[in-house]
């Protein structure tokens, strides 16, 4: 069956309340189970009213006294799924017949302990599916039509004797009307019809008269029926032994996981907690080291205040070598003139000085500048210090 696309699934469930769960759900189970499929159709209830609902139509595989049969169900779910249980029913073929048990009623409707309980996040379709299996290969549902007298061979440890069983109704009161004809593409493997021939090969087939005496008369002998017995208790009790140990597995395998992920985190935290003693003893030293430096910064700033009463201006500025004191003149000089230049220009503005003055004036300063400035671009290039203008 090929993969059944999502965004066509969330098309067709697009009025059911909790669509991303059901999807999620339906995709894990056809992904398990190849042989169901899901169909959208209308699903009559008691009170006669319809509504169209999803369903998983086809075959789950049965294992029952060493063959595996595939069993014809059909699972409703209802809109509001997965906070109520599907609807489900077995759907036989028409070579087959429903055997009515405490599980399955006429209409093969099923009815399960599992869906009785239902609880969402705890039960889901996948669940209710492995349920089944365990519950249809101890007692299985359906068995085949008779096709010769209405008395079969008595089958021990098997299902019912289908001498007794009523013949499939032709509408269902639990559902859409049964399909007489059932699902003619889902045959059962190697050709066995389920389950008259699935006993051993040398049971009697003649018609029983008892079931305790000798062998000669038709009948079929303790011995027989305790080797038949002990086979299906031995076939139950590999059934459970393997699903406890294959639950027992699985529990493991998660296990393992969680407990490599631990180990994960550890080694995650240990690194943490390595990064961060490294950042803190990178910190306590910047910290010392700042307290050094406030320190002296402190103590020379209480020295220098303490000195700036008695010290010239001049004398707390000394250059180291004679360039670097031309160069400060020069730098102090040049910065006199402008500032005596903007001030004339201030007296011009305010009327302390006549226009001519003014040229006068900056004319010769600006002359003295300019020559500052040449000289002082020489003396910083001769000191291999950077231009300034």
């Amino acid at each position: 069956m090929a993969v059944v696309n999502e965004g066509a699934l969330k098309k067709m469930l697009k009025q059911y309340k909790y669509r991303d769960l059901t999807v999620r759900e339906i995709t894990n189970v056809i992904s398990q189970y190849k042989d169901l499929k899901p169909v959208m159709d209308a699903y009559v209830f008691n009170d006669g009213s319809t509504r169209d609902l999803m369903s998983l139509t086809g075959t789950v595989p049965v294992s029952y006294r060493g063959n595996v049969y595939n069993i014809p169900v059909c699972l409703w779910l209802l809109d509001t799924y997965p906070y109520n249980p599907p609807i489900c029913f077995v759907k036989p073929t028409s070579a087959m017949m429903i055997k009515t048990g405490k599980h399955i009623d006429a209409n093969g409707k099923i009815y399960l302990p599992y869906l009785h309980e239902w609880k969402h996040p705890q039960s889901d379709l996948y669940g209710l599916i492995q349920v089944m299996i365990v519950v249809f290969g101890e007692e299985p549902p359906v068995f085949s039509r008779p096709t010769q007298a209405p008395y079969q061979a008595f089958q021990a440890a098997g299902p019912p004797n289908p001498s007794y069983m009523p013949g499939m109704p032709a509408v269902s009161s639990y559902g859409p009307n049964p399909n007489p004809g059932g699902y003619p593409g889902y045959q059962y493997p190697g050709g066995n019809s389920y389950p008259a021939n699935a006993g051993p090969t040398h049971y009697p087939t003649q018609t029983p008269v008892s079931a305790v005496g000798p062998g000669r008369d038709g009948t079929i002998g303790e011995d027989t029926i305790r080797a038949s017995l002990i086979s299906a208790v031995s076939d139950k009790l590999r059934w459970r032994m393997k699903e406890e140990m294959d639950r027992a597995q699985a529990e493991l395998d998660a296990l393992k996981r969680t407990e490599e992920d631990l180990k994960k985190g550890h080694q995650k935290l240990e690194d943490m907690v390595s990064r961060l003693d490294q950042e803190v003893t990178e910190v306590d030293r910047n910290i010392e080291l700042l307290k050094r430096k406030d320190e002296e910064l402190s103590e020379a700033l209480e020295k220098m205040e303490n000195q700036s009463e008695n010290n010239d201006i001049d004398d707390v500025i000394v250059p180291t070598a004679p360039l670097y004191k031309q160069i400060l003149n020069l730098y102090a000089e040049e910065n006199a003139i402008e500032d005596t230049i903007f001030y004339l220009g201030e007296a011009l503005r305010r009327g302390v000085i006549d226009l001519e003055v003014f040229l006068k004036h900056v004319r010769l300063l600006s002359r003295k500048q300019f020559q500052l400035r040449a000289l002082m671009q020489k003396a910083r290039k001769t000191a291999g210090l950077s231009d300034l203008y």
